[in-house]
């Protein structure tokens, strides 16, 4: 199987390459990359564990579904094909803000993303992909934010990232209620 390529980007999320994402981690290029956030008609946020085996943050809480988008594939396009592949469900996003980070793991691999955050609403349970996703739930803002303050290592860097600084973005209660 061929290994899934990143789309290399500048600082204004211009497109100057396609790289194997393996090597881009390897050598902690800028690549787009996206977030999607879902929440239910509680306005509770679906979080979901990474499986295990997972090359990095393996076993770690984050937002609902993250990864990459294809070349020729817009934010929207590639957040909906990921909640599939992820979640096993669709469902409306848009897009609320976007942000660069940096965050080196152990393992010698570096995520280095323009990361787009989207946003979306469901009410049902996901039908989880084992070999994507070890758990999932629901829970508040305020008590994510409360649990990444006790219990940091129990997230992923960017889930972290955007909780601290992107707060606003994904607070849907108080910028216009549901999606």
């Amino acid at each position: 199987m061929k290994e899934e390529q990143v789309i290399l980007v500048n600082e204004n999320d211009e497109q100057i390459g396609l790289m194997n994402k393996m090597e881009a981690h390897e050598k902690a290029l800028l690549h787009r990359a996206f977030s999607v956030f879902v929440f239910n008609e509680n306005n509770e946020l679906m979080l979901q564990q990474r499986a295990a085996h997972k090359y990095h943050s393996p076993n770690l809480w984050t937002n609902t579904c993250c990864s990459h988008q294809r070349e020729g594939e817009n934010n929207i396009e590639a957040g909906k094909r990921r909640l599939q592949e992820e979640m096993g469900f669709v469902t409306d996003l848009k897009e609320t803000t976007s942000f660069i980070y940096k965050a080196p793991f152990d393992n010698g691999l570096t995520e280095h993303e323009y990361d787009h955050i989207l946003i979306g609403y469901f009410t049902d349970e996901p039908e989880i992909n084992p070999d994507e996703v070890a758990a999932w739930k629901w829970m508040s803002l305020e008590d994510v934010k409360v649990d990444i303050s006790l219990n940091p290592e129990q997230y992923t860097a960017w889930f972290k990232i955007i909780f601290d600084k992107f707060y606003e973005h994904i607070n849907i209660i108080e910028n216009e209620g549901n999606c």
